[in-house]
């Protein structure tokens, strides 16, 4: 206890000198359904000082779809015993904010929990449910016979056209959800029409959460938003002949989640830079994929930036930079744990000793498999080995 409190002082003095962020996953890190991790307690324990503040900016990033900040942040202080502010949590859906383009469009939204007003509070001023598709156009859902109409209904209101896309995450009636988006893609919008498969142009769509897999309480993972968007895009290219093309991913691994949360960590630090960012996960192709294609961002920015401020010294280039370059944290560590979907008895993907394929490579279609982005800085047993060593190695600095 004695030698913990010496370490947690040392890394508070220490950084006063060198800005330190957090992101942690929460499935299979922090809580395995609605259950906590017995390590994450303790972790927690040991990333607060006696006032009970943070000794790092900390942020929780998750690919959770169907809640809202302020419902996560309620449920993590509850079930780890510390004080979580909604604006230490980044879900999977936060970057919406930022597509101010499509906040003027009539969106069909797709996904369980209060996904309209989630949409409403980020800006989107026309939203239209599926389940409101499907009182509209009550002929569309037909595969439950039991939901089938008797009669023929006459809406009260007609919906406007459907301009836009947003998947926010994994429905509860997959096949009512994969037959009305259907009815939308190959209508240009207009679900009450015949299709049209030779269609020009695709409606833009917006996917958030790209896991295929999560782990909950069942010893072995579950289905997640990944695994719909897997569906969805066999059944549109069963039909088209034609790859479904995306928007935007957001959520983790995507970039932008990760350039997200690295705003957040700064808004905590008081916009000061951060010298490193630590993201520990317990999936290879969520945490570790992305936390490694930011570290890769990162480190092409920095390149870049020494390479402008030579030829600024020599006098032939431009001293202009964005903000975000200059403030961008200079490295990415990923720490795997493997209390959630990552085994450690399992090979890992790309390994060419291991007889694995890409047959089995659980990432997103639009995902490259490199060994290199799935091979973690550190694989640890759990969330408090993850601490453990973070703060081992600030205070080694």
């Amino acid at each position: 206890m004695w030698c913990q409190r010496v370490l947690k002082e040392t890394v508070r003095h220490l950084s006063t000198r060198r800005q330190v962020g957090v992101l942690f996953d929460v499935d299979g890190v922090l809580l395995r359904g609605g259950s906590v991790i017995p390590a994450a307690r303790r972790a927690f324990r040991k990333l607060v000082d006696q006032n009970n503040n943070f000794l790092f900016p900390v942020v929780f990033v998750t690919n959770a779809g169907s809640c809202q900040k302020h419902d996560k942040a309620q449920q993590l202080s509850h079930l780890l015993d510390v004080q979580i502010a909604p604006e230490q949590v980044v879900l999977s859906h936060s970057p919406l904010q930022m597509m101010k383009s499509f906040h003027d469009k009539c969106v069909l939204v797709s996904g369980q929990g209060p996904v309209t007003h989630i949409a409403q509070t980020y800006g989107f001023q026309k939203v239209v449910t599926i389940e409101q598709l499907r009182e509209q156009h009550p002929l569309l859902d037909m595969v439950d016979h039991n939901r089938k109409p008797t009669s023929p209904s006459s809406p009260l209101q007609s919906l406007p056209q459907i301009q836009a896309i947003i998947l926010f995450g994994e429905p509860i009636r997959w096949e009512t959800n994969l037959q009305l988006l259907m009815d939308v893609l190959l209508t240009n919008g207009r679900p009450g029409c015949e299709y049209d498969t030779q269609l020009s142009t695709q409606l833009p769509v917006l996917a958030c959460n790209m896991d295929l897999l999560w782990m909950a309480e069942a010893p072995s993972p579950r289905f997640g938003h990944g695994m719909f968007l897997l569906c969805l895009e066999s059944v549109y290219r069963k039909l088209t002949g034609r790859q479904l093309q995306y928007e935007a991913l957001l959520g983790k691994p995507g970039l932008l989640t990760y350039q997200y949360a690295e705003q957040v960590l700064r808004r905590q630090n008081h916009n000061r830079k951060l010298t490193t960012v630590y993201a520990v996960g317990d999936n290879l192709m969520t945490d570790i994929y992305g936390a490694n294609v930011y570290n890769r961002y990162l480190a092409h920015q920095h390149a870049a930036m020494t390479n402008t401020s030579k030829l600024v010294a020599q006098g032939t280039g431009s001293p202009v930079m964005m903000e975000e370059d200059l403030l961008s944290a200079a490295q990415c560590r990923s720490l795997l744990v493997c209390t959630g979907v990552y085994n450690p008895h399992s090979p890992l993907p790309g390994d060419k000793n291991s007889g694995v394929t890409e047959t089995v490579f659980h990432g997103h279609r639009d995902l490259v498999l490199e060994p290199d982005l799935v091979e973690p800085s550190h694989v640890v047993e759990d969330v408090e080995a993850a601490v453990d060593l973070l703060l081992q190695e600030e205070s080694s600095v």
